[in-house]
This record gives C-alpha cells, structure tokens and sequence, in this order.
C-alpha cells in the first residue's frame, strides 16, 4: 500500500494539540524552585523566545527544551544520527524544521547573553530523571548572580 499524505488540517489539529507550556516537567521543576525559596516569572515575552522561568533581578532564563521538538538528537549527536532515526516519508521536512529550531535556540541565547543575561537549558527528560539536580543547579546560579550584584 502507498504513503498517502495526512491532509494540513489534520495535522494543523494534531499539532495545535501540542502544549508549548505549562508542561508537567516544567511545572515539576518551578514547584521544587518554589520550595527552594526562589521566586520567578514565567514566559516573559518581553524577553527574546519567552523564557519559561525568568529570575529578573539575578538576569537569569532558564528554558526546559522538550528532547523531541528542540533537537536533542540533532545537537548531541549530529545530522546523521537524526536522519538515521527519522523514518518517515516527510523526512526532509522534519530536519529542516529541527534546524531551523535548533538555530533559533541558539540565536535566542546569544541575544539574551548580548543582553547580560545568563541562559540555562535544560532537556525535558534530564529534569524529569531529577528535578532536584536542575534546582539545585539553577538555584546556585541564581545566589552567585545575586551575590555578583551586590
């Protein structure tokens, strides 16, 4: 039997579906954050990409990348290895979108590093195997920028 395309609309809806934010890790991560004693802002889009969790006064974005949707195979281990990995008829489609949005992640953190802020990411599925290691990492970072302020 032959590939037959999805039609836009169904894959428009099936797209749309896709939360961008307010995901179970990334609310995981701000819970233990607030536990922590350290109080953010969320998506700031006065920022460049909207950080998920911004801490104004310290100058710190912190972004949870989703492994699927920013590229994490694209980023760690190469073009190749994606390509091995994608098996899909829209194949072409599917790298070209990974590319551009890996470079825009990129662009996005040296326009908030141009700007003094400091820019952490985070891959969704390293938080979720523990969230307490990202928060006590962000929370250091977070201390020493206050500190540097002072």
């Amino acid at each position: 039997m032959a590939y037959k395309p999805k039609p836009r609309e169904e894959i428009g809806r099936n797209m749309s579906a896709i939360r961008s934010s307010e995901n179970k890790t990334e609310s995981a991560l701000r819970k233990a954050l607030h536990a922590a004693g350290l109080r953010y802002r969320k998506y700031r889009s006065d920022l460049p990409g909207s950080p998920d969790i911004v801490f104004v006064r310290a100058r710190v974005a912190v972004f949870v990348d989703g492994d699927f949707w920013h590229g994490r195979v694209l980023v760690e281990e190469g073009l190749a290895a994606l390509k091995t990995r994608l098996r899909t008829p829209t194949r072409a489609y599917w790298i070209t979108k990974f590319q551009r949005r890996v470079d825009r992640d990129m662009e996005v953190t040296r326009l908030l590093r141009s700007e003094g802020w400091l820019v952490l990411r985070f891959w969704e599925s390293d938080i979720k195997g523990d969230v307490d290691r990202a928060c006590r990492g962000i929370a250091a970072a977070v201390r020493r920028r206050h500190r540097a302020s002072a």
